[in-house]
């Protein structure tokens, strides 16, 4: 799907939906700028925009069409025979987090950035790019499309804010875990904190190269970058860095918790072993007694002595009860 909208220099809305033999000339109209977004698009859709449209770089295509693992940020300027004008490529992704399957999903966004148009590729809807889209058209703020670098602020920023939400249900799910391990450790309190731990360490794998791409933009290493909207991407990039502390945080977290269910499952343990090597001990005298009274050798002179069975049975109530007082007083009751 190929959804197209052209801006004018004071933010408004010009055109949408516009043809693609249509493109070329609003290009060349210096009082507009053109952003296209490809969504689920079709091979013969992405070749007509990113080929025949913008004639962009062949490897910046490739990198565009198939799953990039590694965000990054490349500056492309035409060389000798080069159809296309100056344009960063950027690979950047986002996330969701569901609690049902417990897993981070990730969505990658690629932007084409130029002086006067803005192409976006994506294989699935995004909120960031639904939230741009409807806060550009709308017109409610007109300095929100004044240029493309502005219009990628914008979706760059919905983009981190959209962390929040899968950090919140990721907190949620370590406050529940720390529960758990606290009140009822058991294998599955383990499966459930180790997959976690996987997950939180998906997480800063995807925002660790994210800060680095963000950080470029943040210094204003790019020309195409208008030096007064730095501080706005640096903004961006310190909300990202927030977010990377804040999964630092629920690795150590998770780390904590799975140090207390280990200590509690050593104390369970601890405390069946304590109870089996007393109940050894209280039951030991019985065991004497009636082991060497239950020989029933002919010879034995105490089988034949008429209160044998009474002086044997109190012997051993009597050594039992003053070995379970022994312990109790040394308090291991």
């Amino acid at each position: 799907m190929i959804r197209s909208y052209a801006f004018t220099t004071q933010g408004r809305l010009h055109t949408q939906d516009i043809d693609s033999f249509l493109m070329p000339t609003l290009l060349a109209d210096t009082n507009l700028f053109l952003w296209v977004d490809l969504e689920n698009s079709t091979p013969e859709e992405a070749r007509l925009v990113l080929e025949d449209v913008f004639h962009f770089h062949p490897l910046s295509i490739e990198d565009c069409v198939q799953v990039s693992p590694s965000p990054k940020v490349e500056e492309y300027n035409p060389k000798e025979d080069d159809r296309f004008t100056p344009y960063l490529f950027m690979v950047i992704h986002g996330v969701d987090y569901s609690r049902t399957d417990g897993v981070f999903a990730t969505s990658e966004l690629n932007f084409f950035l130029g002086k006067n148009f803005l192409v976006t590729y994506h294989q699935v809807p995004m909120k960031s790019i639904s939230m741009t889209e409807d806060r550009c058209t709308r017109g409610t703020n007109r300095m929100s499309a004044r240029a493309p670098d502005r219009v990628a602020h914008i979706i760059l920023d919905a983009l981190v804010d959209n962390y929040k939400p899968a950090l919140e249900e990721l907190s949620m799910e370590i406050a529940e875990l720390e529960n758990m391990a606290l009140q009822r450790p058991t294998k599955g309190t383990l499966n459930q904190i180790i997959r976690v731990k996987k997950e939180v360490l998906h997480l800063r794998q995807i925002i660790g190269p994210q800060r680095e791409v963000l950080s470029r933009f943040a210094r204003g290493e790019f020309k195409l970058i208008r030096p007064h909207l730095v501080p706005y991407f640096r903004n961006v990039y310190d909300g990202l860095f927030h977010i990377s502390e804040l999964a630092q945080n629920y690795m150590d977290s998770l780390t904590g918790i799975l140090q207390v269910y280990l200590n509690m499952s050593s104390n369970q343990t601890g405390e069946v072993i304590k109870s089996l090597t007393l109940l050894t001990f209280i039951t030991t005298p019985l065991m004497v007694v009636g082991t060497w009274y239950g020989m029933n050798f002919s010879d034995m002179p105490e089988t034949h002595f008429k209160h044998g069975y009474a002086i044997a049975a109190g012997a051993t109530v009597v050594s039992t009860v003053v070995t379970w007082l022994w312990f109790r007083k040394r308090g291991w009751f």
